[in-house]
């Protein structure tokens, strides 16, 4: 049984930085990715991290945002820097057996962490 347990979320002004955890257990070698949601949104993929390390981002958080993993502390990170008021969203981590399965939704997901900024 895959659990992902998100934290590190809050309110910061803009320009501000926040850096998101999952802690993970019950898998092995799965893709990871971070998901949020603002509200009256759909869903959106905003960085994932593959099996072999290779990273991805959504454009609009390109060059902000840094998305990473501890394998020994089984934890994946959500580096965010730069933030802007549309970042306000719930975050979640999500994993998958591929990057392909990801995008088609089939996760594992966690509870979300909320991120707030404000202008």
């Amino acid at each position: 049984q895959v659990q992902l347990v998100e934290s590190g979320g809050g309110s910061v002004q803009s320009g501000g930085s926040l850096r998101l955890s999952c802690a993970a257990s019950g898998y092995s070698r799965y893709c990871m990715g971070w998901f949020r949601q603002a509200t009256g949104k759909e869903r959106e993929g905003v960085a994932f991290i593959e099996t072999d390390g290779s990273t991805s981002y959504v454009e609009s958080v390109k060059g902000r945002f840094t998305i990473s993993q501890d394998n020994a502390k089984d934890t994946l990170y959500l580096q965010m820097n730069s933030l802007k008021p549309e970042d306000t969203a719930m975050y979640y981590c999500a994993a998958a057996r591929s990057l392909f399965a990801m995008l088609r939704g089939q996760n594992y997901w966690g509870q979300g962490t909320q991120v707030t900024v404000s202008s």
